[in-house]
């Protein structure tokens, strides 16, 4: 094995071509040219699929406001709920193009530190909001299911207008620390013209903010599944036994209805035959049976 020592440094007589030190990559060529994170076939897929859903996404979004908040009639306090998801989704479209950016050309950054922390703090709050929302939304429909008097009283605009201002002050709440967790930064002994990169902050790692984040959203993910899991279990099997309840009344009101046709029709004949008799029998079903015997004088 070659070792170099001292005495084999370049001098008058020994060249880097006589080391072999030419092979060797400068620290220019290292970070000019950085190939994508994906291969581009599939990155060139998913951006068109991303134009797709942006185009849509926005023109979508946009028209949901708009009719909601021009048609007084439509401003039902489940659409105001629609109305806040439909402006979370506008803004997480809205940052998309930046998401794409950093696949295709991660390295370097080159939009500054603070639309690093501001596109993603709007996108992970605006996540947490529709997830607040949908919590939201779903205990509303409970309640107008389960218990629909008190949801004419308890549900009204003025408090679904509340509830989005408070999901959306814990959402930013939540994402706060975005500021302090990404930023642009870049590898140590290198040009950061060419190495900075929008990313989660040595300190955030070290300190274990990191973690912390990945626990609030694992939390802003598994509480509200399980609060809908619950939710729509009590409205299923409410919308279950009131199926079989309405079924039940409807053979009740039924067999109330043939028993008062053969009443009026027993006291129709007795009233025109005063000497008749009536015999009546409960059939097994409930519906009663009238057999009538007239006898003369």
């Amino acid at each position: 094995m070659w070792n170099a020592t001292r005495s084999e440094e370049p001098g008058p007589n020994l060249t880097l071509p006589d080391l072999g030190w030419d092979a060797l990559p400068d620290n220019d060529s290292l970070t000019d040219e950085l190939p994508p994170l994906f291969p581009a076939p599939l990155l060139a897929g998913v951006t068109a699929t991303c134009v797709a859903l942006f185009v849509v996404g926005i023109a979508g979004n946009l028209l949901t406001m708009l009719v909601v908040s021009r048609f007084r009639e439509l401003r039902t306090t489940t659409n105001l709920y629609l109305s806040s998801m439909a402006f979370s989704d506008l803004l997480i479209f809205l940052c998309m193009p930046l998401d794409l950016v950093r696949l295709w050309h991660y390295r370097p950054w080159n939009l500054g530190d603070l639309l690093c922390k501001l596109f993603q703090f709007v996108s992970e709050s605006c996540t947490y909001a529709t997830v607040l929302t949908i919590t939201a939304l779903s205990v509303e429909r409970y309640f107008a299911i389960c218990f629909p008097l008190r949801a004419k009283v308890v549900i009204t605009k003025g408090r679904v207008k509340l509830v989005i201002l408070v999901i959306w002050a814990v959402a930013f709440c939540s994402a706060g620390p975005i500021f302090v967790l990404v930023g642009v930064e870049h590898e140590n002994g290198t040009d950061p013209r060419d190495t900075n990169e929008c990313r989660a902050t040595e300190f955030a790692v070290r300190s274990g903010l990191l973690t912390v984040m990945v626990w609030v959203s694992s939390v802003f993910f598994f509480l509200p599944v399980f609060c809908l899991t619950v939710l729509y279990s009590l409205i299923g099997r409410k919308l279950w036994r009131r199926r079989r309840g309405e079924a039940a009344v409807g053979a009740s009101l039924r067999d109330q209805n043939h028993k008062q046709t053969v009443k009026m029709l027993d006291n129709c004949l007795n009233s025109v035959y005063p000497d008749a008799v009536y015999i009546a029998l409960e059939g097994s079903t409930g519906i009663s049976v009238s057999i009538l015997t007239f006898l003369s004088k």
